[in-house]
């Protein structure tokens, strides 16, 4: 109970203050200067700006049938924070618009600080696991009807449209150069928090402990991933054991981080980096990549055929 009502209250703490700091960028940044970077927010941003409804009831509205899909689609559970964020998001970005001031400043500062502020607004509420709708959401129920598309290029394509259309409603092509501006700087702040650096398509875990099979249904359940299970023998220890071996794609490290510390904390854990993953959830294996040993025959060849 304690460690429940403990992760209660940090997912709680983590989106309020990640979604009070993403309130701030729209009321402060975005919406005073016509800006709409992508998402729902985006949309919103757009009707407040031609009907004057308020941006975060419009977002709600709009998130609310998308939810539901997501709940038919993989669960109200692996949906549940995300109801939570979307919910104390949008009730913060209209409570908001009424004492924080706008700015209106030179444009590129307006672009850049929106960034900032999305990204740490987002990142904290990425780091408990839940989202704010809207494009990730979609892009993770069309990834299931289209497989065949990463999920990068299906949010980078609903992003794109949202853009696209600002550049219409607002009648400013340069405000959508702009938005594109916040949305570079936003991904790559949320990259940096989250997962270092490093920008590869994926992470790959190796977990030592005796409670794998655990972990496995809950990564199972809650993550909708796979795991292995591989036999090993302790070179210490001198007793058999498992290992399971897990790939994730990035904004899913925390999640699977926080399933293997609570169900083990002395669990021996190691993460690499995943340049390339193709497969199920993944990058599909197209038909005319070549198995590396055809790839060193060619390049054998070209060498012979050029005197090298």
């Amino acid at each position: 109970m304690k460690k429940r009502a403990r992760g209660f209250f940090l997912d709680l703490l983590c989106m309020v203050a990640g979604s009070a700091i993403y309130a701030v960028n729209v009321n402060a940044f975005t919406a005073p200067n016509n800006i709409a970077a992508g998402g729902v927010t985006g949309v919103a941003t757009m009707l407040n700006y031609v009907f004057g409804t308020p941006i975060g009831l419009a977002a709600f509205l709009i998130n609310v049938p998308l939810v539901l899909w997501a709940v038919m689609e993989i669960g109200y559970k692996l949906v549940a924070k995300t109801m939570g964020a979307i919910v104390i998001s949008s009730l913060l970005i209209d409570l908001f618009s009424r004492f924080i001031p706008a700015y209106r400043g030179d444009s590129i500062l307006v672009a850049l600080f929106a960034g900032v502020c999305e990204g740490v607004g987002l990142s904290l509420i990425f780091i408990r696991g839940a989202t704010t709708g809207g494009t990730d959401l979609v892009a993770r129920l069309l990834g299931r009807r289209l497989p065949h598309l990463s999920m990068g290029k299906l949010m980078l394509a609903i992003d794109g449209l949202v853009v696209a259309a600002s550049a219409f409603v607002y009648g400013s092509v340069e405000n959508a150069m702009y938005a594109c501006i916040v949305i570079f700087v936003s991904t790559k702040l949320i990259d940096a928090i989250l997962y270092g650096m490093d920008a590869g398509t994926g992470k790959l875990f190796f977990v030592m402990s005796p409670c794998v099979r655990k972990m496995g249904d809950r990564i199972i359940e809650e993550l909708d991933r796979t795991v292995t299970y591989l036999d090993s023998h302790g070179g210490y220890t001198k007793e058999p054991g498992e290992t399971m071996l897990c790939a994730v794609r990035r904004f899913e490290v925390y999640q699977l981080q926080n399933i293997i510390r609570e169900e083990d904390k002395n669990a021996f854990v190691i993460v690499g980096e995943a340049g390339q993953i193709t497969g199920e959830g993944f990058r599909p294996m197209h038909s005319d990549d070549k198995p590396v040993k055809e790839l060193l025959r060619e390049l054998r060849s070209k060498a012979g055929g050029s005197g090298q």
